[in-house]
């Protein structure tokens, strides 16, 4: 079980929700709910979101620290995270160096290549070297060099959201242009089939640790956009239903992640393992949902712990580290 161990000295906290990514919805429901919960704990929350009288309002009255759960490029590219540390205003969460490998996926599957991880697979495609060289040709060399299935994604993105699995050839093309309506760069991957799971880590300042990892089964076989935010559509079992001997490795990967790309406070790993039992990393979230149908919720539940609990500790741990 993990424990919590930071001594808080945080009163006044501002959680940022909501944003103008496709994940403004998300993000404000994480918002409420984290909100709430810390409020529960004892602690006195704001909720804001961006506009042009945030920074007035973090130079003005400041808070003791500010909790960013925006989603989405706005949220997890460091950008917000810059602005914050511009005004020298304690937050929770990865510095934005670190957001931004995080957050692209490419790049953060590069890292945990290099340091022993599995990783899918696959190729990374500007829309206009797609267009440039020729989509069809470009299409044949994909099929011909990662195989079917596959799975497009837009390289820098959320919530599976412009996310398809391609199981045809002749669906590729689709799948192509889903993936640049959310981004200009798609990535195309293996796609490995079996059991699917999430593993949040946290850090409340005594070193990262893995909750129990969540598995996901969708009502359809893929957990899309529609599956992750609507009550009932998907089934989640924590902890995962999973030998000892898997459970530690998704929780071992899951820290590498984290450990790998320089996170902190909070991240969670979405894997997949295959019917050998191999554990293959997929992402890794720097600013993960907390909705009601979030999996960070579920394993913090699972591990015995409160999620307002968990939240002022780790906004009193990034306080003291400001301190320092």
């Amino acid at each position: 079980m993990v424990t919590t161990s930071t001594t808080r000295v945080a009163s006044r906290v501002v959680v940022l929700a909501g944003g103008l990514s496709h994940e403004r919805d998300v993000s404000l429901r994480s918002g409420r709910r984290v909100a709430e919960a810390l409020r529960e704990a004892g602690t006195e929350v704001e909720v804001r979101d961006l506009d042009a009288d945030l920074l007035r309002l973090l130079r003005d009255d400041r808070p003791d620290c500010v909790l960013p759960l925006l989603h989405g490029e706005i949220g997890e590219d460091g950008a917000v995270r810059e602005i914050l540390e511009l005004v020298d205003v304690p937050y929770v969460g990865s510095r934005p160096s670190a957001c931004r490998a995080a957050f692209d996926k490419p790049i953060a599957k590069a890292v945990l290549r290099r340091a022993g991880v599995h990783t899918p697979p696959g190729v990374a495609l500007p829309h206009e070297t797609f267009r440039e060289l020729g989509a069809a040709t470009v299409m044949d060399a994909i099929v011909a060099s990662v195989g079917l299935p596959l799975i497009v994604k837009p390289a820098r993105g959320g919530s599976a959201l412009g996310c398809t699995v391609v199981r045809e050839a002749s669906a590729l093309a689709g799948a192509m242009v889903s993936a640049f309506s959310y981004g200009d760069t798609a990535l195309v991957e293996k796609l490995i089939e079996g059991a699917e799971v999430a593993v949040p880590v946290v850090d409340t300042g005594d070193g990262p640790r893995a909750l129990p990892a969540v598995s996901i089964e969708a009502d359809g076989g893929v957990y899309d956009y529609t599956a992750r935010y609507t009550a009932g559509s998907t089934e989640f079992f924590v902890p995962a239903k999973l030998s000892d001997h898997l459970a530690a490795e998704c929780a071992r990967v899951a820290v590498a992640a984290h450990e790998a790309l320089g996170l902190r406070d909070l991240s969670r790993s979405d894997l997949m393992i295959d019917t050998e039992g191999t554990v293959w990393f997929l992402e890794v979230n720097v600013a993960p949902g907390l909705t009601e149908t979030s999996t960070v919720p579920l394993a913090v539940g699972a591990a015995g712990l409160d999620l307002g609990e968990l939240m002022a500790d780790l906004v009193a741990a990034a306080v003291e580290r400001h301190r320092s």
